[in-house]
């Protein structure tokens, strides 16, 4: 495989602008206004936050989470307008009760750098139950009213982008490199997790919802081929079991270069976690003897 790196600390590989000059200087995320945790083995911050592979047809995919959390979390509010039906600020963790006697309700949002980790039961010595962000609504006396659950995926890269990283540090050259994408993860690991997690919130009272979950437009894609389709997988009503899919992307041409491109929900689809269950156990299998087939071709032909 070889692919491309389409963005670098925040903006497209092509800019030479002097924010993104500065933002490379810095080693600075402009979506977290922190450091850059994307590092290499030896700790040195990468700055990927998109790839593309060589083929033009393909499309930029984000490999970076942080990514997904530009305009201060736009994607949290998003999903908590969705799922409480009203508008209300978003607070970390406890600071959230005192706001929402003053304002009348508020959302607390448990995750990395807001309200901090839930300390969930951990089962057979794993932390399985965990997702990325919980978000909880409040009511005007601060009592907790509902919640739901947030996981984020972006895509896991394969090979090395580390040549491409290093020509555009030294002059903004844009070089290809062997960087994959690893699109097994979207079997192994990610629909499971749904599964299981789904499963687990469903058993609670107030997740009337269900689990939302948020990745870029190639990730959503890929996960409906692997599950048949969107046509198998009917759209249910808001429910516990829901699986609400949000995909991501970018909302303008790559051709605007001199400031990071937004982002926005592309597409959404909500089912269940049964239906995602049913779809993902559902093997495909040839026709029969397509083994011995195989054999006598190889022995006879």
């Amino acid at each position: 495989m070889a692919g491309f790196i389409h963005e670098f600390f925040g903006y497209p590989a092509e800019n030479t602008s002097c924010v993104g000059k500065l933002a490379v200087a810095q080693r600075s995320c402009p979506f977290l206004k922190s450091a850059c945790v994307k590092r290499f083995h030896d700790g040195k911050p990468a700055g990927v936050c998109a790839v593309r592979q060589k083929s033009q047809s393909s499309p930029p995919v984000i490999c970076c989470p942080n990514r997904l959390y530009a305009n201060n979390y736009k994607i949290l509010y998003d999903i908590a307008e969705d799922a409480f039906d009203r508008k209300l600020n978003l607070y970390a963790g406890r600071s959230a009760v005192e706001k929402a006697k003053a304002e009348k309700g508020a959302v607390a949002v448990f995750g990395q750098g807001w309200g901090g980790e839930l300390r969930l039961p951990k089962r057979k010595g794993t932390g399985s139950y965990f997702v990325d962000w919980v978000i909880a609504r409040l009511g005007a006396s601060g009592e907790l009213c509902e919640f739901t659950a947030v996981e984020v995926q972006t895509i896991d890269t394969t090979g090395s982008y580390k040549s491409a990283y290093e020509a555009l540090l030294e002059n903004r050259g844009i070089v290809s490199d062997t960087v994959g994408l690893n699109w097994e993860n979207v079997s192994k690991r990610i629909i499971p997790q749904l599964i299981y997690k789904g499963q687990v919130l469903q058993r609670e009272d107030l997740c009337r919802k269900g689990l939302y979950f948020v990745c870029p437009s190639p990730v959503y894609n890929r996960v409906l081929l692997r599950l048949g389709g969107i046509d198998n997988l009917p759209d249910f009503p808001p429910q516990p079991a829901s699986i609400h899919f949000l995909a991501y992307d970018y909302v303008l041409d790559k051709g605007c270069i001199e400031m990071p491109l937004p982002l926005a929900i592309l597409e959404r689809h909500s089912t269940t976690v049964y239906k995602i269950q049913e779809a993902f156990s559902s093997l495909e299998l040839p026709s029969g003897n397509v083994y011995r087939d195989a054999i006598m071709k190889s022995l006879y032909e």
